[in-house]
């Protein structure tokens, strides 16, 4: 087996891992519904961004097996949520201000 074969091989990530993952999905999607329904103000925004931005990690790292892809690969997702958050920064703030 060549050394790019081995780096490209698949990675198994045990059943048990993935059900705790979607019942966190789970628990998390229940809570932005809770909070949903409870009068925050401003903060509701950025509770359902954070909890959002926990599931996606949560989705990108263990469905999407990017915690097992080279350091560029992951340098180039973090630059795309990077540049995610200053736009979701700007439209939050543009919102809760105006």
């Amino acid at each position: 087996m060549t050394q790019h074969e081995e780096e490209h091989k698949q990675h198994r990530v045990p059943y048990g891992e993935y059900i705790l993952i979607w019942l966190g999905l789970l628990a998390l999607t229940c809570l932005t519904v809770a909070l949903a329904g409870i009068d925050l103000g401003r903060w509701v925004i950025i509770t359902a961004l954070i909890i959002a931005s926990v599931k996606s990690l949560l989705v990108m790292n263990v469905f999407m097996h990017l915690k097992y892809e080279d350091r560029m690969f992951r340098l180039f997702a973090l630059v795309a949520l990077v540049t995610f958050i200053i736009f979701i920064s700007l439209t939050f703030f543009d919102y809760a201000f105006h």
